[in-house]
C-alpha cells in the first residue's frame, strides 16, 4: 500500500471533482535560496488559486508521499538540510526508508498520476545535457513524459541544456510537444528560440481536449506544454549564452557530474546574471502555473 496523505485543501477538490494543479517540490529543496524559496512556492499556490484551481505542492516527508503541503510543511522543508533529490529510480527507495525528500519533474508526474492529478505546473523540464555524446547524461523527465499521462506545463526545456537533442529525443519517444501561443519553441528563461514550434495551440480548452484525446486513443505518456516568459521578464538568449558557457566550463573542470550539475549550474548563473535569472525564474513559473490553472479548469470542464 502506498504511504499517500492528501492536504484537506487537496482532499476537499478532490471530493468535489474540481480542477488540481500538481507542483513539484525540488524548486524548493535544490532551485532557491531560503526564504525566497518559501515565498515563491506560496506565491505559485496562490497564482493557481487565483485562477479557479487548488494547488498541490508534492513530495516525501518522513516515508509518506504528500499530496499537497500545508503551510508549516512549506516552511519545514524550505529549511529543511539533506533533502534527497528524487526521480524514478530513487521515489520507492526514500519512501520505503522513511526518508524526506524533494520530487523532480518525473517524480512529480508519477505521485501526480498516482493522485488522480492530469496537470503539473513546473518551470522547466530536464533533458539532453551539453556534451551527452560522451557523458550520456539525460534527465529521465523525457522518459517520464513518454509513459506516465500527465500534461506538463514548463517554459521548454532549461537553457542550460541541449535544446535540439532534447527536442529530438522527446521526438522519438512520441512525446506531443505544444507550443502556447507562438510558433517558436520557448528557450527557459528567454521567450523564444531558434527551434520551430512542432505544434502551437491558443487555448487551455485546445490543450485539455489534447489530453482527453490521448486517453481516449490509449495512447501512454503525457504532454509537454512550453509556455514563453512573458517578454517583459525574459533575459535575452545572447546574454545568457556566454554566462552558460562559462558556467559549464567551470562544472567540468570541478568535475560535477550526475544530480549535482544543475543546482550547480542555476547557482552559478544566478550569481553570473546578478540575481536576474532568479528573477526571471520566479516570473515564469508563475506563468506557467496560471496556464495551468486554465488547462485544469477546460479539463475539468470538457
Amino acid at each position: 500500500m502506498i504511504p499517500m496523505i492528501f492536504s484537506p485543501e487537496v482532499a476537499k477538490a478532490r471530493s468535489d471533482g474540481s480542477a488540481i494543479v500538481a507542483l513539484e517540490s525540488t524548486i524548493i529543496t535544490h532551485g532557491m535560496p531560503w526564504p525566497q524559496n518559501v515565498e515563491t512556492a506560496r506565491r505559485v499556490e496562490a497564482e493557481i488559486r487565483a485562477h479557479g484551481a487548488t494547488p498541490a505542492t508534492i513530495a516525501v516527508i518522513d516515508g509518506q508521499l504528500h499530496i499537497g503541503l500545508t503551510g508549516l510543511q512549506l516552511d519545514a522543508l524550505g529549511q529543511a538540510k539533506g533533502v534527497a533529490k528524487l526521480s524514478r529510480a530513487d521515489l520507492a527507495v526514500c519512501l520505503a526508508q522513511g526518508g524526506t525528500g524533494a520530487t523532480t519533474v518525473a517524480a512529480t508526474m508519477i505521485s501526480a498520476h498516482l493522485a488522480g492529478i492530469a496537470i503539473f505546473a513546473t518551470g522547466g523540464i530536464g533533458g539532453v545535457h551539453r556534451g551527452a555524446e560522451t557523458s550520456f547524461d539525460i534527465s529521465a523527465d523525457l522518459h517520464e513524459l513518454a509513459q506516465t499521462p500527465v500534461t506538463v506545463v514548463a517554459a521548454g526545456a532549461k537553457a542550460i541544456l541541449d535544446l535540439n537533442k532534447t527536442y529530438e529525443v522527446i521526438e522519438t519517444l512520441g512525446v506531443p510537444v505544444i507550443t502556447y501561443g507562438q510558433d517558436s519553441i520557448p528557450a527557459f528563461w528567454s521567450a523564444t528560440s531558434d527551434i520551430k514550434a512542432f505544434q502551437r495551440m491558443d487555448s487551455a480548452t485546445q490543450i485539455a481536449a489534447a489530453h482527453r484525446m490521448r486517453a481516449a486513443l490509449g495512447l501512454a505518456g503525457g504532454q509537454l506544454v512550453t509556455n514563453p516568459i512573458p517578454a517583459a521578464d525574459q533575459i535575452p538568449a545572447a546574454i545568457l549564452a556566454p554566462f552558460i558557457a562559462q558556467a559549464l566550463e567551470e562544472a567540468q573542470v570541478q568535475r560535477i557530474s550526475a544530480k549535482a550539475v544543475t543546482p550547480f549550474l542555476l547557482n552559478r548563473l544566478y550569481e553570473l546574471t546578478e540575481g536576474r535569472s532568479l528573477t526571471a525564474n520566479i516570473a515564469l513559473v508563475l506563468n506557467n502555473a496560471r496556464l495551468a490553472a486554465a488547462i485544469a479548469c477546460a479539463l475539468v470542464a470538457l
